[in-house]
């Protein structure tokens, strides 16, 4: 049976290879780094990484955080990679933290080439008295046999953890997941 832990694997992996594949010798990079100061005491810094890789590949990666100067805090980050055989990766995401100590946090990736494609999403969030939801949904589609799977996991305090996967064949229809 395939778990959320194979797909997240398979995500890493597929992600490993495309870096591999684009930066195979060091990469040609600039950069751009931004401090703002605002007038209520708050701060936002902000910066963008752009690499080329010699053959072909290249990454470009932003992030953005802002202090408002009374304990709030947001950040909001993204990275995109292309290897020099067309295959993609993208990752964002975002997170705050409030003066109240409640925070949330979301993220989504995606990556494909040759090999397949994997879609993960996730979120969470903590309540200023300390209550803990979080979730996260993925997808990974075999490009060879057009089988995928479909893991979903979440956690509440109430609840627990709660899981479920699912595999497809390339018609749709369910079928038992494979074993390892």
């Amino acid at each position: 049976m395939t778990t959320m832990f194979s797909a997240t694997a398979l995500a890493t992996a597929l992600a490993c290879a495309l870096l591999a594949a684009g930066f195979a010798t060091p990469a040609e990079a600039a950069s751009r780094h931004v401090v703002r100061t605002h007038a209520d005491g708050g701060t936002t810094a902000a910066k963008t990484i752009t690499r080329q890789g010699p053959q072909g590949g290249t990454r470009v990666r932003n992030r953005s955080t802002t202090a408002d100067g009374q304990g709030n805090v947001s950040t909001a980050g993204s990275a995109s990679t292309t290897g020099p055989n067309g295959a993609t990766a993208v990752r964002s995401g975002q997170a705050s933290r409030s003066a109240d100590g409640s925070a949330q946090r979301s993220g989504e990736f995606a990556a494909s080439g040759a090999k397949g494609s994997v879609q993960t999403s996730g979120s969470s969030s903590k309540t200023a008295d300390g209550a803990v939801n979080a979730s996260r949904n993925t997808t990974a589609t075999s490009a060879t046999t057009g089988n995928s799977v479909q893991s979903t996991a979440s956690y509440n305090q109430a609840t627990g953890v709660t899981r479920s996967t699912t595999c497809y064949d390339a018609a749709g229809a369910a079928m038992s997941c494979p074993s390892r």
